[in-house]
């Protein structure tokens, strides 16, 4: 009986420190021989306004580049930027494939259930 009670908590310290330890510098969960993340194609790969790169003193920034799907639903990518967008109009302009400029502001600390990129609340959106 003793045996039990000191072997029961031993293996589940053993096991979370198992998972705590992430392996050989793979990430985590991925599947032997996959890629930890999808490769986005050379034609999806944004590149930002010239005079834009930086973002200016209100914290605003334009990018410009080709929109790609996130490994969620729903989830749009320029970038590395995961795009918010609430205004329906905007909505419809942004479909994966499209090229667009954007204008807004990252949003370090919001929680998104996309996964993936820096949450980019978008101000305006045009297509190209």
């Amino acid at each position: 009986m003793i045996i039990r009670r000191i072997s029961l908590p031993l293996l589940f310290a053993l096991a979370l420190a198992g998972c705590a330890n992430g392996g050989s510098g793979d990430s985590a969960g991925a599947p032997a021989g996959l890629p930890s993340s999808a490769p986005a194609a050379a034609s999806a790969v944004p590149s930002q306004d010239p005079g834009t790169a930086e973002p200016s003193a209100g914290g605003t920034r334009t990018v410009t580049g080709t929109i790609i799907a996130g490994v969620e639903p729903g989830c749009l990518l320029l970038e590395d930027l995961l795009l918010i967008i609430n205004d329906p109009e905007q909505q419809s302009a942004a479909k994966v494939g499209a090229t667009v400029t954007v204008t807004g502001r990252v949003e370090q600390g919001m929680m998104t259930t996309c996964m993936q990129g820096t949450p980019f609340i978008v101000t305006t959106l045009r297509a190209k």
